[in-house]
């Protein structure tokens, strides 16, 4: 297990839709080093999958999730909560270095007890389409999410 921030010390940030975003002093994103422009076709683009091979166990994340929560204030059901990759694992982020997973509260309009519903996924989705398909790198990739991802598909021009 990862040592998670402090209780508290995390502090989430909003979008003006409300969207919410980590704490860039506890989840900046962390890149897998492992994954690199030149190694995207056996990485992150390979045919037959990439992120079930990397992804830790729930019995890892699950004692990091409760930490991350209580390091975030997060006091709601973890069951409406996504225990997140800041920069998802299918454009290269770390698998479980801490500074890349973060208790990602639900989107604006959720309905408590339904799971998780995060609009986040979708934009990670076509992000890895875009670069897999060459029409963006690695690197811009990473920055555009790192900086908001609420506004990444559009500072990609992949809308």
């Amino acid at each position: 297990m990862q040592p998670q921030p402090a209780p508290g010390s995390c502090h989430y940030r909003y979008t003006a839709d409300k969207e919410p975003l980590p704490d860039v002093k506890c989840t900046p994103g962390a890149r897998n080093p492992a994954v690199t422009q030149a190694t995207l076709k056996n990485t992150v683009c390979r045919p037959g999958g990439y992120t079930s091979t990397i992804r830790p166990p729930v019995s890892v994340t699950g004692q990091e999730r409760t930490a991350n929560a209580r390091a975030y204030g997060y006091t709601d059901s973890l069951s409406d909560a996504e225990y997140d990759h800041f920069l998802s694992l299918s454009f290269g982020g770390d698998p479980n270095d801490r500074r890349n997973l973060w208790v990602e509260p639900p989107s604006p309009g959720h309905k408590p007890g339904t799971g998780t519903a995060n609009p986040k996924d979708a934009v990670e989705s076509k992000i890895h389409t875009a670069l897999c398909s060459g029409r963006v790198t690695l690197d811009a990739a990473q920055h555009a999410v790192v900086t908001d991802w609420t506004t990444a598909l559009r500072s990609l021009h992949l809308t």
